[in-house]
């Protein structure tokens, strides 16, 4: 991932499938990824996996355990456990397609998943423009068992649609993906309702 700026870059591998993976990463909390975000794990032969960010786990470790059952934690203890995490923040993405090594993009799942340790990174604003073009992903956001997919499509609509360029593009790109879910969940009325409401 030598071509990915460092703020980009999210982290590392730890378990992957054909439909999701989980990458772990150190972060500080202002840092700490974006439900919806589109992201790429890289491969090797120059292709790429994307995903939609669907949980950000923050988990303990043995030393914070005992920074609580002390009590009294100085802002200091704070910011150096932040800093210095033994145990890394995990963020679980759902597959939503990739990038392959000609460049093109598609939205239907990779043939393999993406290797442990591979990089991750936050996809740029063309990457997501790009990516948002075709709205087939969709589907599979919305068929998602181990997501949240209605509020996961929304968010990452909104998303999508801010990186359009203009307030004019951007509510001409939300009207094309509501008209997009009316297609798909024409006959589950309150699910569609639900998930336009949340576009807002």
């Amino acid at each position: 991932m030598e071509n990915v700026p460092d703020a980009r870059v999210l982290g590392r591998i730890l378990r992957a499938s054909t439909a999701s993976f989980t990458a772990g990463c150190r972060t500080l909390e202002a840092d700490l990824p974006v439900f919806g975000s589109l992201v790429q794990a890289e491969r090797s032969d120059g292709s790429a996996i994307y995903g939609l960010i669907h949980d950000v786990r923050v988990d303990d470790d043995p030393f914070v355990r005992q920074l609580i059952a002390a009590g009294d934690l100085t802002d200091e203890y704070v910011e150096d456990q932040r800093q210095r995490r033994q145990v890394p923040v995990e963020v679980v993405v759902l597959v939503v397609g990739g990038r392959g090594r000609d460049g093109r993009i598609f939205h239907v799942l990779p043939p393999q998943p993406p290797t442990t340790l591979s990089w991750v990174a936050v996809s740029s604003a063309d990457e997501v423009r790009q990516f948002g073009q075709q709205l087939t992903f969709m589907r599979t956001v919305l068929n998602a068992v181990e997501a949240p997919g209605d509020e996961l499509l929304a968010a990452a609509l909104r998303q999508i649609a801010a990186v359009q360029g203009s307030s004019d593009l951007a509510n001409a790109y939300l009207v094309r993906a509501g008209q997009e879910l009316a297609r798909l969940l024409g006959r589950d009325p309150m699910r569609l309702d639900s998930i336009l409401q949340r576009m807002r």
